[in-house]
């Protein structure tokens, strides 16, 4: 599968903590009545809130109504659209499902009852590994285990109740929907982004397929865990990198309505640097190499330069090496192959590098600089080679002494910003000849590198500037001798789409020897997986569709010879990159989205996930929105306006497995608690962000919350059409605080606080009940309605039947939300507490709106206040209006 209105006594941040850490629980807060027999002697009820009765009665009504379709014609209401990532149909749902699921229906539900038309569609993610590996293990088509699981999700779905629109259901394992990612491949690849190369990959050896940059973790396949190795073959790409400016400046847009750790992922991910691209000569070589550096300042310290082992160039280079050179590097090269990039990358391990025997030359200063190879250099890291200033750079300088290679200082760090520059000089053998007084180490002594900023010496006419000031200086003095330009890195690479499997999107392109690469027809599309009946599907490192002679085998489009379908398929992040647009038309065969459609509901306003895909997938679909904007097919550029990333739901601390044995099973945690006491407990449990764990929650204490909540709407002996104005004035204020406080905590997520709100509502109706008017009073059948109407956002079912139960047709998740009475949210009076030296003496009723020069008056004026002054002197008045006087006496 792909965030207040709290009692006076407490501040917003203390009541959310409350709720969720205090020894207060759901089931402490219903615990004084949990049992219908002890609510003051009343008798039990007829009949007991039972969940599965509920759900069995408003299931099929819900199917009739089909409340929650989309875009009807004629409705003029304004649109919202709230979107969860799909899920994978790898079995049933799952705990995770229910908590992700629930969050996105509470903003969808909330939303309706503001007034918008929401569209909030569903569909799965079909295509992919887990579902051919586990066809391969059975013995089955991968069909058919992916559409077993899409029903049973489908059916538990349904019992838990969100609010989907269905008639928009979609799976990409479907032709009618991955004939549309063949589309957008086609349109990819006339603009020249989707394009085939060769080069190193990252290969998964057990699952037999390349994996691209982002799913490889710590070095190993992020699907099964196997170690990552590198192959050279020819691949399908697209051009990401084009878009990297864009990607990563158009996230200031998302400023405050994404995550701010998704934000920052996304910007180390893209990696931008600043510097310059420097032209060195090498020895014995015609064309120049172009390396990139973000220190073009420090040029006058490089003392060596260090390419990739696996790199074009370095096999270039050691061409003309010796024999014993060349063998030296073939065995460093085998062993560099078979690391992973973690491990080339980490600081803590000993440099190694063979020495290639040849020389490039210093564009700033002519000297010779030997050049090695060393697998601290990656082949796609710039060009694949570095300049090595030892004395600047931590890496280079583990090298340089590993190798007892020079070691230049050209920055002095300890310069002031102003002021006198030492000059340092070199001996012949180019150390640094300190003196005593210059305040530098010799970092080949110390072995740490200079990396902080100062002043730039030694360095011929770069000497005495600033880092900012020296690396202009130097890209204007390299460009204008035609050695170096400006430039920029980015840790981002092309995304590879290729995978060496059968069940994904076939790419729909013809290799024709002739012709080259020839694009199938748009009429032709979609070009549909062969069955596979007779393929073998265990990986095998090439894709089991070049087997499949009917189908691989095919007339050139362009020139009608012999040709053959590109064998590979797409990897399904291609899949989810543009899902959310194909809902806004699922059905539709002549167009993969209506642009008209896209203009009305998109992007999407309320997106939610989790923050696992922070990287691939959220990257992949903002890239492919720009490039639909691009193409004239959008009018926005960044697919999803506000991002909401739920916890882990854990058991006893850990992630749930089978293999630990602390699996809770969503299906029967669903039987034995129903939906609603499941849904009610995740929203309860904390903020959204936050992990849960199920063993410090408590879901029979929510049913016996919804159960008590349930109650009280069938004891309501007021009509529908009572008057309000009149009832108890507690509980209409409480009512309507909530009324006004609950749409701001729901629009920052604080689910669990509105939960705690409502219990509160729910006990003061029954206080009401108990020890006020009554049932009667119509203050109690307003708290009722109010109760089911904000319930419909956690707990569908019983607030359906609430809404029943009070005299109203269904559905209650279509009731616009009730407007606070701000008469009914003014406070009469506030307690002043008047102290004398600290010590409480008295006490005023007082207007919440008074001064402090008024409060201090009535606290000068208080006879309990004055006797305890008695003959002393008032030195200081200190005044906390409404709320405190303290009068200090001497």
């Amino acid at each position: 599968m792909v965030g207040c209105g709290a009692p006076p006594q407490c501040a917003p941040d203390d009541f959310s903590r409350k709720a969720r850490d205090d020894d207060e629980t759901i089931e402490d807060s219903v615990a004084e009545h949990d049992n219908p027999q002890h609510d003051s002697g009343r008798a039990p009820d007829a009949e007991a809130w039972d969940f599965a009765a509920i759900q069995e009665k408003w299931t099929p009504v819900w199917e009739e109504l089909d409340p929650f379709a989309a875009g009807r014609p004629g409705d003029t209401r304004p649109r919202k659209y709230v979107l969860d990532m799909f899920p994978y149909p790898s079995g049933d749902l799952h705990m995770g499902h229910a908590e992700a699921f629930g969050f996105g229906d509470i903003v969808a539900r909330y939303w309706r009852q503001q007034g918008f038309d929401v569209l909030h569609p569903i569909g799965w993610d079909s295509f992919g590994l887990p579902a051919e590996n586990a066809a391969i293990k059975r013995g089955v088509d991968p069909r058919e285990w992916t559409y077993a699981n899409i029903a049973q999700q489908k059916a538990s779905f349904k019992t838990y109740a969100p609010s989907f629109d269905w008639s928009r259901e979609l799976h990409t394992s479907d032709p009618e929907y991955y004939k549309w990612n063949q589309w957008l491949f086609l349109e990819l690849f006339k603009r020249g982004i989707a394009y085939r190369k060769e080069g190193l990959v990252n290969w998964c050896p057990n699952d037999q397929t390349v994996l691209a940059n982002e799913q490889v973790v710590d070095g190993h396949c992020e699907r099964c865990g196997f170690v990552v190795e590198k192959k050279s073959l020819t691949q399908w790409y697209f051009r990401v990198t084009d878009y990297a400016d864009r990607l990563l400046d158009d996230l200031n847009q998302l400023e405050g309505n994404w995550p701010s750790k998704v934000v920052a992922m996304q910007r180390n991910w893209i990696g931008r640097s600043a510097g310059a691209d420097v032209e060195f000569e090498i020895e014995g070589r015609d064309a120049r190499v172009s390396v990139f550096t973000t220190r073009p300042d420090t040029l006058y310290g490089a003392t060596f330069m260090v390419v990739a082992p696996d790199s074009d160039l370095a096999a270039e280079l050691v061409s003309g090496a010796s024999a014993e050179v060349r063998m030296r590097f073939q065995d460093y090269l085998e062993k560099t192959q078979a690391e992973t990039e973690i491990d080339r990358l980490n600081s803590e391990r000993p440099k190694t590098g063979v020495f290639l025997e040849r020389y490039a030359v210093n564009p700033v200063n002519g000297e010779r600089l030997p050049i090695w190879a060393a697998d601290y250099v990656l082949a796609d890291y710039g060009h694949g080679a570095i300049m090595a200033v030892p004395a600047h750079d931590q890496r280079d300088l583990d090298f340089a002494r590993a190798f007892d290679l020079p070691v230049r200082v050209v920055v002095d760090t300890n310069a002031p910003v102003t002021g006198v520059i030492p000059v340092i000089h070199f001996d012949e053998d180019g150390e640094p000849i300190l003196p005593e007084d210059a305040g530098l180490t010799n970092p080949k002594e110390t072995g740490v590198a200079l990396t902080g900023v100062g002043r730039v010496i030694n360095s011929g006419p770069l000497d005495g500037l600033s880092k900012p000031n020296a690396i202009r200086r130097a890209v204007e003095h390299l460009e204008a001798r035609g050695l170096g330009r400006a430039a920029k890195n980015y840790r981002l690479r092309d995304w590879l789409i290729s995978r060496q499997r059968y069940w994904g999107t076939p790419i729909p392109i013809v290799h024709c020897p002739d012709c080259g690469e020839v694009a199938v027809p748009s009429e032709q599309l979609p070009v549909r997986l062969p069955d596979a009946a007779g393929l073998d599907l265990k990986p095998k490192g090439t894709s089991p569709l070049g087997a499949a002679e009917d189908w691989i085998n095919v007339a050139c489009p362009q020139c009608g010879g012999p040709a053959k379908r590109d064998s590979d398929t797409m990897d399904t992040f291609v899949d989810s990159s543009w899902y959310y647009l194909r809902f806004l038309n699922a059905n539709d065969d002549d167009r993969a989205f209506d642009p008209a459609a896209a203009e009305k509901w998109a992007p999407v306003d309320q997106y939610v996930g989790g923050v696992e895909h922070a990287i691939l997938h959220l990257l992949y679909s903002r890239f492919i929105t720009k490039v639909l904007f691009d193409a004239g097919y959008l009018g926005f550029t960044e697919p999803f306006t506000s991002l909401l990333n739920q916890g882990m739901v854990l058991m006893d601390g850990s992630k749930m497995s089978k293999s630990k044995g602390n699996l809770v099973e969503f299906a029967s945690e669903l039987s034995a608690h129903g939906t609603d006491a499941l849904r009610v407990t995740l929203a309860f449990a904390g903020p959204p962000e936050d992990d849960i764990d199920w063993a410090d929650v408590s879901p029979t204490g929510s049913a016996k919350f919804l159960a008590r909540a349930w109650r009280i709407s069938g004891e309501v002996t007021s009509s529908p059409d009572v008057e309000w104005k009149g009832g108890d004035a507690a509980l209409r204020r409480a009512t309507h605080r909530l009324l006004a406080d609950a749409p701001g905590l729901l629009e920052q997520f604080k689910f669990n606080v509105v939960v705690a709100r409502l219990m509160e509502l729910v006990n003061l109706t029954r206080k009401t009940i108990d020890s006020g008017p009554g049932a009667g009073d119509p203050a109690v059948r307003e708290a009722s309605e109010v109760t089911a109407m904000i319930l419909n956002l956690f707990a569908p079912y019983t607030a359906e039947d609430m809404w029943s139960r009070l005299g109203y047709e269904p559905t209650v998740a279509l009731v616009q939300w009730r407007k606070a009475d701000p008469a009914l949210l003014v406070e009469e009076q506030v307690t002043a507490i008047v102290q004398v030296n600290g010590k409480v003496r008295d006490r005023l009723e007082v207007s919440p709106k008074v001064s402090a020069d008024e409060l201090e008056r009535l606290a000068r004026g208080s006879e309990a206040a004055l006797r305890s002054v008695g003959d002393g002197e008032i030195i200081k008045v200190v005044v906390r209006a409404p709320k405190l006087v303290n009068l200090i006496v001497r």
